[in-house]
């Protein structure tokens, strides 16, 4: 997908910035949608580091590339954002920033898009309930637009099933979460799999691989049989980060995935 343009904040200059990570592009995000049609996905997921403009021409030729596949845009996933900053300065610029991106979601043709709960502690309830007003807030917001926010057991925030879960309830009816079996660790992580799951839009179906990037298939079919007892009827999210080809590690993940997606 080429170079990646990754958002921080300079507290310095109480601005973001963008850092620039120089990869190689097989698949322009234009392509993309295409070239994963033609290996029979039905969707997929984009996060904002991909986007090389966000430009309304640009946005408009990103929903019309996946129009004319006859791909979802499922959910573009926004991988900056700390709404549970000590600093208001902050947090007031990453709210906006957020609103700014769930419109781009909008122009683009996204379904919803996930939003990080914060970085604080799992232990702060302050930043739980912070969180969950904001989130609440950017929900009604991206109503009004067309697009529904989740969240993700991504970063501190929402590291633990139980703060997961707090912020879930806190936030209210409106409350969506995606799943990520990579993000919970240690001996609850399959408890937390499932205490999330009936909050879930999505499950993102990341497996442990070996060195050479195949998936470990009885933790992986363990991760699957988890939220299949727990009634998960939503997406499921191929992800493949492992070494060589991205295609086929990610068809090394589906082989193991069909058994449950085709139930």
């Amino acid at each position: 997908m080429g170079p990646l343009r990754w958002t921080v904040w300079d507290e310095q200059s109480g601005e973001h910035q963008t850092n620039v990570q120089e990869q190689p592009q097989i698949h322009s995000l234009l392509e993309l949608p295409a070239e994963a049609a033609r290996r029979g996905y039905q969707a997929v997921e984009v996060c904002h580091f991909h986007f090389p403009s966000t430009e309304p021409d640009y946005l408009a030729q990103v929903k019309l590339a996946f129009r004319e596949a006859g791909l979802s845009l499922d959910t573009l996933l926004l991988d900056y954002g700390d709404i549970t900053s000590a600093s208001s300065r902050r947090t007031d610029a990453d709210v906006e920033y957020i609103r700014n991106w769930i419109d781009i979601a909008a122009l683009c043709g996204a379904k919803q898009i996930r939003v990080v709960a914060g970085e604080a502690a799992p232990s702060d309830e302050a930043a739980i309930f912070a969180s969950a007003n904001s989130l609440s807030e950017l929900s009604a917001y991206g109503r009004t637009v067309g697009v529904t926010v989740v969240t993700e057991n991504f970063k501190a925030l929402t590291s633990t099933g139980a703060s997961c879960k707090k912020l879930l309830d806190a936030w209210g009816e409106q409350a969506r979460t995606i799943t990520d079996f990579g993000n919970f660790h240690g001996p609850l992580k399959y408890e937390e799999i499932a205490l999330t799951t009936p909050q879930s839009v999505s499950v993102h179906v990341k497996p442990q691989y070996d060195t050479n990037g195949y998936p470990d298939e009885a933790e992986l079919r363990k991760c699957l049989d988890t939220v299949s007892e727990a009634g998960f009827n939503g997406a499921f999210v191929l992800i493949y980060d492992g070494p060589g080809d991205m295609w086929e590690g990610l068809d090394r993940v589906k082989r193991i995935a069909a058994d449950y997606i085709s139930a």
